[in-house]
């Protein structure tokens, strides 16, 4: 049986583009242990200053990893993208160096369902996830969009007209909407569950739950 690994166990990134770099400096602002891989000396100095660790290493290399001591980390993430033939080349290393949880991005469809079956745990598609949200984002109300498995999402936006100055069982938000309103947050003050008797008003913001389609039609009640 494979051991759990800690929630806070070091991650090795590989790649230090726009993709590798934010998700490194957010792993290490958060008190995560990182060791970031790049060929680039120019990008490994350039983050260097924000990033605990930073090292320059050809990662098509298993010899060069192994120097690195990639086989001692539990997760690792293969940010390299814009090459598919050495996202592939590097992820094959990883999962020979027998790292329990690999995360990688991938660029297509095709890239991805390589990656999956050459052994990476996670594939990632930041620019399809990208696009998605930001076509929810410009097409309404939305202020922040995350969508899960199954066609589920959660959303943070203004409450349309219908529903404002009365409380939630009042305004039929899930009998006519099909929708849960999860939290409300009024000026200058935080964010609070709601319940049955939240009344929401118009400078409130919500967290709403509930299918795509169902949400889509509830920030389109209007303003």
């Amino acid at each position: 049986m494979v051991d759990r690994i800690k929630h806070d166990a070091p991650v090795l990134i590989i790649g230090l583009g726009r993709f590798g770099a934010a998700t490194a400096g957010k792993l290490d602002r958060l008190g995560r242990e990182v060791l970031a891989v790049d060929s680039s000396e120019a990008l490994v100095q350039k983050w260097s200053e924000r990033i605990t660790h930073a090292v320059q290493a050809d990662a098509k290399s298993i010899d060069a990893l192994r120097q690195i001591g990639a086989q001692d980390f539990s997760v690792a993430v293969c940010a390299v993208g814009s090459s598919v033939e050495a996202s592939v080349l590097i992820v094959a290393n990883l999962v020979d160096l027998k790292i329990p949880q690999i995360w990688a991005k991938a660029i297509s469809q095709t890239h991805g369902k390589i990656l999956e079956r050459i052994g990476a745990n996670h594939v990632i598609y930041p620019e399809a996830d990208s696009g998605e949200r930001v076509a929810h984002l410009v097409s309404g109300r939305m202020l922040d969009f995350i969508e899960f498995d199954d066609d589920f999402a959660l959303v943070k936006m203004y409450p349309p007209k219908p529903i404002r100055g009365l409380n939630l069982t009042e305004s039929g938000v899930r009998t006519k909407h099909h929708v849960t309103v999860v939290g409300v947050k009024s000026p200058g003050r935080p964010f609070s569950y709601a319940t049955a008797e939240t009344v929401v008003s118009d400078h409130d913001l919500i967290i709403v739950a509930g299918t795509e389609g169902d949400i889509e039609r509830f920030a389109a009640l209007g303003s």
